[in-house]
């Protein structure tokens, strides 16, 4: 399963991506949608250049002899061993050898050649890989808890997508690892998990890869390209919530607070479950005085993510960044109490611990992320990290 970061602005709680798939029909799009438009704000807008779905899917003359030569190798290859060549082609040092970058957010020939992913270009380029191969590959959302990751002056909503792979020169055939079909899958903690999934087509591919854009040239603060990539990814996928909510960040930052509102309104009647998008309304509402609303929405969203341990982890990432130690150690305590085996929980208390110079502390916590994490890579960076612990803790001591 394959991991993509969404960008979620929380500066009051304001959505930028999200990876859910919507439950509408289309003719929940068939309504006029001109009015959500604001061309004249951003007048340059027309002059980014956006990405075509060949631009972003397609490969060169080396990337195809790569799938002639390594991956397919052979016309009577079984599946399981073209994946396993994909995937090692993907990862290897001999060959590809991909670097995970957050901000990557590039097309499968990009990907390829800089060396470089985020998780949807990740995908992207596996799509693009096994679909040359001969493979027949379909896109499937895990939904997954809300969770969140800092970058910046912003909170990431992440998501997750994968890939559903089967032959098509034999559709009678069934591969199965364990229970289901056969899967790309580069995210074996969540893989394990029983959480629901749903086919997505590559439009939704599509405007998550522009809302990814979108999203970075709004971090970058370049609102006319953000408008273009929002405005592209609600053309290709008008049915996507999350992208008429990331509009309404958008406009909320450039002063268009009731314009703002209109987007969050669309997207929620587009998805009623797009809690992101209620949590801006509920801003909003707070902004014009409608006390009462603000308040029945809040309400609502707490009685939703009470259970959640990652939205704990988010208030205490959130009183952090506020420098409140003491809710800060409150709230990841409270995230590992109700699933004490997610590692970055420990590793983000640890650091809490680290920063407030509760060292033993910090310590034995790092300890804790080591024993939960199952990643050699991320093991390698927690070491390090203890190690600098202790390398803290004897200066320490020698100074006393």
């Amino acid at each position: 399963m394959i991991k993509f970061y969404i960008l979620s602005l929380l500066l009051l709680a304001s959505q930028l991506l999200s990876c859910k798939n919507t439950k509408t029909t289309s003719t929940d799009v068939t309504y006029n949608v001109s009015y959500l438009y604001l061309d004249n704000l951003f007048p340059s807008y027309k002059d980014i250049l956006i990405e075509s779905e060949s631009d972003i899917f397609s490969l060169d003359d080396e990337m195809r002899l790569l799938v002639k030569n390594k991956i397919k190798a052979g016309n009577n290859i079984d599946l399981k061993d073209q994946v396993g060549n994909l995937v090692d082609e993907i990862f290897s040092n001999e060959n590809i050898s991909l670097d995970y970058v957050y901000g990557a957010n590039l097309t499968a020939k990009q990907t390829y050649h800089s060396g470089t992913a985020n998780c949807l270009s990740l995908t992207i380029l596996a799509y693009a890989l096994a679909t040359e191969a001969n493979m027949d590959v379909k896109f499937q959302n895990i939904k997954i808890p809300e969770y969140w990751v800092r970058n910046k002056n912003y909170n990431m909503l992440t998501g997750h997508v994968n890939l559903l792979v089967s032959q098509k020169n034999n559709r009678d055939r069934k591969f199965l690892f364990s229970k289901g079909t056969l899967q790309i899958d580069f995210d074996p903690n969540i893989s394990k998990k029983h959480l629901p999934k749903k086919l997505i087509d590559k439009r939704r591919v599509l405007a998550l890869f522009y809302n990814n854009k979108g999203a970075q040239a709004l971090v970058d603060v370049d609102y006319n390209k953000a408008y273009a990539y929002f405005k592209a990814a609600s053309k290709v996928d008008p049915s996507h919530s999350n992208t008429w909510g990331n509009l309404g960040v958008l406009y909320r930052l450039s002063g268009k607070v009731s314009n703002a509102k209109l987007a969050y309104q669309h997207a929620i009647k587009l998805d009623k479950n797009n809690f992101t998008a209620k949590t801006n309304l509920s801003i909003i509402y707070k902004m014009e005085g409608k006390l009462n609303k603000a308040d029945r929405i809040e309400k609502l969203l707490l009685s939703q993510r009470m259970n959640n341990p990652y939205y704990y982890a988010l208030l205490a990432d959130e009183a952090f960044y506020d420098h409140d130690i003491e809710l800060a150690i409150k709230h990841y305590k409270k995230a590992i109490k109700l699933n004490k085996y997610v590692h970055e929980f420990y590793f983000q208390l640890a650091k809490v611990y680290f920063q407030s110079e509760q060292m033993a502390l910090a310590r034995e916590t790092i300890k804790k992320a080591i024993s939960v994490n199952k990643a050699p890579e991320t093991e390698n960076r927690y070491l390090a990290k203890l190690n600098y612990i202790k390398y803290v803790e004897s200066i320490d001591e020698s100074i006393n």
